[in-house]
């Protein structure tokens, strides 16, 4: 056997995170695999074991799980610091270049070829959360004959967000009852090993620096003073800025209020970003009215081109929530877009660490212990159904249109339908990126609309 890796320089691990930040296309299942392939894989800093152990800690969080567990590693490999730059590294290009194309999409949007790319991304969206379904299940419900279990908790948890609209919260305690009860009677199907794809050659016989029986760190130890150092650091994270934007005039309090619900949302939201985007959209198109239905779907289409994790997207809501309210003055509409972009990054994301960096370890103490990872893995499990629930609101967005049409038989949009599944087919055949799918619906899109509509007439 291959001997583990030294330890891994801080340097290193930067310029990995860095990279990650840029790179990390395809939603939350796609990063997700990613880190596995580079970190488990190929650099073996982590042992599969611990790797999906960190991974369904994440999932049962709210928030965005992908960047959880970068922070997670990040922190478990380099402290408090290493996490710390793990998360931001993932988020920051995100930001930096949403802002830019949120700017450009207020300024342009009203151009017939603009709006026409808009109206052919859309269907692209339903296809993109519909594959995240087939993606994440397929790494998370394993075979149905080897653990039917997980698939029932997925089947129960569609039915119970799409049919009978149970609050989240609710399905994750039922789920999380449900592995309880399933790792004391049939534990084979709440274990990690059940979930997990096989890894390559390496990573199944080689040691990682980090590996299955590697001792906790130090730092990674829980103490009552390290929690409560945590808690205290992240509450004034939280209440110094709030403060400063109540004190800050009306465009200020408007800007709390912006806050304050991204706070919510980070916080009473579960199952990572695609299951956050029905909350979101309820608040800040119906209750606020920071943009419209229309809008809400085109910020994620383009938080789906760029890298970091797919909730960014309330970067966008931000954005245009401050530009169209005119926070700061008619004269200062791209300054108001940049601020409520940062402000609802800053109040969605801020939990994300806290969570990581007080709860992990919580969570280390628990490896090994049935009791407590069935019910996370039974929480995963009831996820994907959820995000299930979610592509399924989506695809009816879509079918009700209009997008490149008016309604047709049925009162459909059968070409945003057809191009819907086009866009599925391609990504689940692996053929072509998220962006190369996403442009190429948009250039369709642009097609229909300003070619062959207008040839029809």
């Amino acid at each position: 056997m291959a001997e583990a890796p030294a330890a891994v320089p801080i340097r290193e691990a930067l310029a990995f995170w860095l990279k990650l930040g840029f790179i990390s296309f395809g939603g939350p299942a796609g990063q997700i695999a990613l880190m596995h392939r580079e970190l488990v894989e190929r650099r073996r800093w982590i042992s599969e074991g611990r790797f999906l152990h960190a991974l369904h800690y994440c999932m049962l969080l709210p928030g965005p799980e992908a960047q959880q567990l970068a922070t997670y590693l990040g922190w478990l490999m380099h402290r408090s610091a290493g996490g710390i730059a793990a998360g931001l590294l993932f988020v920051l290009p995100a930001l930096l270049l949403l802002i830019a194309l949120s700017w450009g999409y207020l300024a342009f949007g009203h151009l017939p070829g603009v709006a026409a790319f808009f109206a052919g991304i859309r269907p692209a969206v339903a296809a993109l959360v519909m594959q995240a379904v087939w993606r994440l299940g397929s790494r998370t419900l394993s075979h149905p004959a080897r653990a039917p279990a997980r698939w029932v908790i997925a089947l129960a948890a569609f039915l119970a967000v799409a049919v009978w609209a149970v609050p989240f919260p609710a399905v994750v305690a039922a789920a999380a009852l449900a592995g309880w009860l399933g790792g004391r009677l049939v534990p084979a199907q709440f274990s990690s090993a059940g979930a997990a794809h096989a890894g390559s050659a390496a990573s199944a016989n080689a040691p990682a620096l980090i590996d299955d029986h590697t001792p906790t760190p130090a730092h990674a130890r829980f103490s009552r003073l390290g929690l409560a150092r945590v808690v205290g650091v992240g509450a004034l994270l939280w209440l110094l800025p709030l403060a400063a934007l109540l004190a800050w005039g009306d465009g200020g309090r408007a800007l709390a209020a912006m806050g304050w619900f991204f706070t919510k949302a980070a916080l009473l939201t579960f199952g990572g970003a695609y299951a956050v985007l029905p909350y979101v959209h309820q608040g800040a198109v119906e209750q606020y009215q920071w943009l419209t239905a229309a809008q809400m779907v085109d910020g994620l289409a383009l938080g789906e081109t760029t890298p970091g994790p797919l909730i960014i997207v309330v970067a966008f809501v931000g954005f245009v929530g401050g530009w169209t309210h005119q926070l700061l003055g008619p004269d200062a509409l791209a300054a108001a877009g940049v601020v409520g972009a940062c402000v609802a990054t800053w109040f969605t994301f801020l939990p994300s660490f806290l969570f990581i960096l007080g709860g992990g370890p919580l969570v280390e103490s628990t490896r090994g212990r049935p009791g407590l990872t069935a019910p996370l893995a039974a929480i995963t499990a009831a996820v994907v159904g959820a995000i299930a629930s979610l592509a399924l609101y989506f695809l009816a967005l879509v079918a009700r249109g209009p997008a490149l049409g008016p309604p047709g038989p049925l009162g459909l949009d059968w070409p945003a339908l057809a191009l819907t599944a086009l866009a599925l087919l391609v990504l689940l055949r692996g053929r072509l990126g998220v962006v190369p799918v996403i442009l190429g619906c948009g250039l369709l899109g642009v097609i229909w609309r300003l070619v062959v509509q207008q040839l029809a007439l």
